[in-house]
């Protein structure tokens, strides 16, 4: 017996694809065996699966369940909920590993893996090794058993505890994703009034895409805020790991500027720690995190990457401009969006001031989403390398964390290469039009020096 699967499927990150064209119900068999022999190897004997609400989650979880007792390891399953919640269960079950069956925020016609190998994240060159012992049919054999564990309840429990925020009028949409049941059991628990938008968990996500971090999407939230006149709205992905948010008069709170006001209560209880955000964030929440007396760290995009490091520099809390927000204070370190709600109410109940006052108060910087680019596989890297040798060679001010984020006078601009897909990222933030003209220009010439331009927009 072996398998091989689809190249494109075996991400960076996580394993994804389009059901029934790059995954399949073989690949999860194939998936189970490998995941549950690299536990049998290193002294493990159960393995938690969770799902989101996705159409093809249901056949995948048979199969990987399959394959996971195949070779001989006992399977946990905790069933439909967001991606969180099935690390909350490999976080506190006697289990050592866990996988959730989630296609994120991807389209409806996607599904995929997300594995945790105990506690750490699996990531990177343990998806390749997944997709060689494949190859070779390098599996164990055995016969785990399957039970069933309602674990929503305690997870539910857990984000309400030690709760200490005040009482908000507040939207929410759950986006038709997995965190619709959590949050309608959540928004009963805290004190205020709350608005609920999306929270049946639908895989075809009939209402709109569920990726806040777009502002298209957040239309019905900002609606829903408006009508009601409420404090504010947090909405969700597609499997509640990442959130978004508006402020009473529907002005995006982007991830940065959530981690910015979660940040504030957090160095008030651990002055001098250290804070830590991906490259895409704005130069301001570096700049608040030292205001505030902690330690700002710039690192990699990247879920697996950014928990990794957490680990490495012992940070209470990180985040990503995706909206993914990560605790590891008072909490496990992975990003969990529904903790962060919580979170985010209390931070705003200890600042002392409206949520719109709080985004009202911050610096006004002009800034392009993020542009994706197309480029081939073969050229990605080796064009961000040659981009970092000429602007060192120019005496530039450079920082080469993850591509190239370069500083200037008008602001910043950064260039760096997909992990996970053949396009080029490019971001600028500047504090004028006229200073982010002049960011874009830079880019452009740089792209220009290395037979590039920026085409048309690649899709996520």
């Amino acid at each position: 017996m072996s398998h091989v699967f689809d190249p494109t499927s075996l991400r960076e990150y996580d394993i994804r694809g389009v059901v029934g064209k790059t995954l399949g119900t073989a690949d999860a068999t194939a998936i189970g065996r490998g995941f549950g022999t690299i536990v049998r190897r290193a002294g493990g004997t159960r393995v938690a699966v969770g799902r989101d609400g996705r159409v093809s989650s249901v056949e995948l979880e048979a199969a990987l369940v399959q394959g996971l007792t195949q070779s001989g390891v006992d399977v946990v399953r905790v069933g439909l909920g967001p991606t969180p919640m099935l690390y909350y269960a490999e976080a506190t079950l006697e289990v050592d590993g866990g996988i959730m069956i989630t296609g994120s925020h991807n389209p409806a016609d996607y599904n995929g893996f997300k594995m945790v190998l105990q506690h750490k994240p699996f990531f990177g060159e343990d998806i390749q090794k997944l997709g060689r012992m494949g190859a070779e049919g390098d599996w164990d054999e055995g016969e785990g058993t399957v039970s069933d564990y309602d674990i929503e309840d305690a997870y539910v429990g857990r984000l309400m505890a030690g709760y200490a925020g005040g009482a908000y009028r507040i939207g929410w949409d759950a986006g038709n994703g997995s965190a619709g049941r959590v949050i309608e059991k959540l928004t009963k628990l805290l004190p205020g009034e709350h608005h609920l938008l999306f929270t049946d968990i639908d895989g075809r996500f009939p209402n709109h895409h569920p990726d806040p971090t777009e502002e298209k999407n957040l239309a019905a939230l900002k609606q829903l805020v408006a009508d009601k006149n409420l404090d504010f709205g947090i909405a969700f992905d597609g499997d509640g790991d990442r959130i978004g948010a508006i402020d009473g008069t529907g002005r995006v709170i982007w991830g940065d500027q959530l981690l910015s006001i979660l940040a504030e209560p957090v160095l008030k209880e651990l002055p001098g720690a250290t804070i830590i955000a991906d490259v895409k964030a704005s130069q301001a929440l570096y700049d608040r995190i030292a205001e505030l007396g902690g330690e700002p760290l710039m690192w990699k995009t990247g879920h697996s990457l950014i928990k990794t490091k957490m680990k490495e520099t012992n940070s209470p809390l990180a985040g990503e401009m995706s909206g993914h927000i990560f605790f590891a204070h008072d909490y496990y370190g992975f990003d969990d969006a529904p903790y962060a709600a919580v979170r985010l109410i209390r931070a705003v109940h200890m600042i002392g001031k409206s949520m719109t006052e709080i985004r009202g108060a911050m610096p006004n910087m002009i800034n392009t989403p993020e542009m994706r680019f197309q480029v081939d596989e073969s050229r990605k890297f080796a064009v961000v390398d040659e981009i970092l040798e000429r602007l060192e060679a120019a005496g530039a001010d450079v920082n080469r964390t993850d591509g190239a984020r370069v500083n200037t006078p008008d602001g910043w601009w950064l260039l760096r290469a997909s992990n996970t897909q053949d396009v080029l990222v490019a971001r600028a933030e500047a504090k004028s039009q006229e200073g982010l003209d002049r960011l874009m220009a830079q880019i452009d010439e740089q792209l220009a020096l290395s037979g590039l331009q920026r085409g048309p927009q690649a899709a996520h």
